[in-house]
């Protein structure tokens, strides 16, 4: 079992796991989480780090990653990295210098989870203001597409395979009303990893996938529901295993599927 001295949430959940993975599965491999500063991005950063993973934590806010940064630096052996970066900001020019930085201090990159997401308002089209509208586009739907494109290259050269995981949601696959540019936004997430998967498919270089976690315990869950209990919602680390098989080996012939937590029997 991988060391987890500090990590109760993890050791309780694993427990339960469908998917029990080998220690050290992740040895050796570098693996970039964006909103990796809290909710799921935090959990699977600390969790890829407990499988051997040098986790490139990516967010907004210096200080949660730096939480996340001083958990993984004393409790594993592996090689964390902060990068402070906003995806409403997010450019060719920045994620071409995230490719170099990447690169210098890496070599290659063989995983990318797509985990930061904004809610933006509930409220009906007709009401929902276009500057909200344009903002939760480019961190849910354009910043993945720009992080990819530009790390295309590391993942490539990456052996064994590298993986790209998109984290989607139930309304990413069937709309409801009041979601309004979230849902859009993880539809065209879904159709992003469709098209990512379909063009890799024959080279066999890249594994594409999209998950939708279900319901889970985050501070977006929160403000989405804000009559719920949060004690009833489960947490992060229960959906963990699932997230830990895509980015390992096992994980090399599954590509170009819409994967949903809650009913994933396991391999």
């Amino acid at each position: 079992m991988p060391p987890k001295p500090d990590y109760p949430e993890l050791a309780e959940a694993r427990q339960n796991w469908r998917y029990q993975p080998a220690e050290a599965c992740l040895a050796g491999r570098n693996i970039l989480v964006t909103g990796a500063g809290s909710g799921i991005g935090a959990s699977a950063a600390k969790t890829y780090a407990c499988y051997g993973a040098n986790v490139i934590l990516l967010g907004r806010r210096r200080g949660p990653l730096e939480v996340v940064f001083d958990w993984i630096e004393a409790n594993t052996d592996t090689r964390p990295v902060i990068v402070p970066c906003d995806l409403r900001a997010l450019n060719d020019d920045n994620a071409a210098a995230l490719h170099d930085a990447i690169a210098g201090g890496y070599g290659t990159l063989h995983g990318l989870l797509h985990n930061a997401s904004v809610l933006g308002p509930k409220v009906p089209v007709g009401h929902f203001p276009t500057h909200e509208w344009m903002e939760v586009m480019q961190v849910n739907a354009i910043a993945p597409f720009v992080l990819s494109k530009a790390l295309l290259p590391l993942m490539q050269q990456a052996e064994p395979k590298a993986s790209v995981v998109l984290m989607s949601s139930t309304v990413g696959r069937k709309g409801r009303a009041y979601w309004g540019a979230y849902a859009v936004a993880k539809h065209a997430l879904e159709g992003f990893m469709e098209v990512l998967a379909d063009e890799h498919e024959g080279v066999g270089d890249l594994k594409v996938n999209s998950l939708n976690p279900g319901a889970t315990r985050t501070a977006l869950r929160a403000t989405a529901y804000p009559g719920e209990d949060p004690a009833e919602v489960p947490m992060p680390e229960v959906k963990l295993d699932l997230l830990v098989y895509l980015m390992e080996s096992a994980s090399d012939s599954v590509s170009g599927q819409a994967l949903d937590a809650r009913d994933w029997p396991g391999p």
